[in-house]
């Protein structure tokens, strides 16, 4: 029996690119080869963010449907998702998908997301659903579920997926996270307060105290390589000045935004959390310096 055009889901996919030009375009066609055992109407909307390697050149002339969002420069991964993310909930969709432009999905990715939310609606759960993502090489996870766990050390564990089930979880990484009209309705966008990192962590937490759920699908739902240490923050091979200068700049752990997230979510002890990366920093640079 064949549906009406009003009946099918209405799903925007936002995406945010920077000079992956070639990633960009995979993950792009990895979005155009999906399977789909339910129909499903997909709108794009990409931010480029000034690329300089041809990116939104070579979306236009691939993709010409893509809405395709000229960036100011300086947005990185939060505050230009939340420029697409924006510009989509004018269009009230059914369902908003966050996908990395360096994660190539297999071709029955949407399938099992949106089976997986289907299944618990019927259960009446309205809730986030997010997908894991393993290393094409290794086969081990990079991206997904995450717990917090202990009430005064508070940890963040990653949630292996299992093959045939679902599991709750409490908030997620942005990789691949599909989320319902309801839960939009209710939490808005992305907070901006969070230039790169750590604003997908709070939505599923927000999400989470405002009586929703996440789900973490069952299996993986493509690849994606996890990030390097080298040339970060984290590379105890750098000199302590370039550690330092890495730490504090937008994709790293600037400290107003990182004590934000530690004072939300972190517990009675966010203050020790808040100061960690930096003490850690100084200590280890100024040790190897010996």
């Amino acid at each position: 029996m064949l549906r009406s055009a009003e009946t099918i889901p209405r799903i925007a996919i936002l995406m945010t690119c920077y000079n992956r030009r070639v990633s960009t375009l995979q993950c792009l066609n990895s979005v155009y080869s999906q399977s789909q055992r339910e129909p499903r109407s997909l709108t794009l909307y990409i931010v480029d963010d000034k690329s300089k390697d041809g990116t939104a050149e070579a979306i236009k002339a691939e993709y010409p449907e893509v809405k395709l969002i000229a960036g100011t420069g300086d947005l990185y991964w939060n505050r230009g998702m939340h420029v697409a993310f924006e510009e989509a909930m004018k269009e009230d969709f059914d369902y908003y998908l966050w996908l990395n432009d360096d994660t190539l999905l297999y071709p029955n990715a949407f399938d099992t997301m949106f089976e997986t939310m289907h299944g618990l609606q019927k259960e009446g759960i309205i809730s986030i659903v997010t997908g894991a993502t393993c290393d094409p090489e290794s086969g081990k996870m990079t991206y997904g579920g995450i717990n917090l766990v202990g009430k005064l050390r508070r940890e963040l564990v990653w949630i292996d997926p299992m093959q045939d089930m679902s599991q709750a979880c409490d908030t997620m990484n942005g990789n691949c996270t599909l989320i319902p009209r309801a839960v939009v309705q209710k939490l808005g966008n992305l907070d901006p307060a969070f230039h790169h990192s750590f604003g997908d962590m709070d939505y599923g937490f927000r999400a989470n105290r405002a009586g929703y759920k996440v789900y973490l699908a069952p299996g993986f739902i493509g690849t994606c390589r996890g990030n390097s240490k080298a040339g970060t923050w984290r590379d105890e091979t750098a000199p302590l000045s370039v550690r330092w200068r890495n730490l504090n700049s937008a994709k790293g752990s600037p400290f107003s935004q990182w004590s934000l997230y530690c004072r939300r979510y972190l517990g009675p002890l966010w203050p020790l959390y808040a100061v960690s990366p930096y003490v850690k920093t100084l200590a280890s640079g100024l040790l190897k310096s010996r």
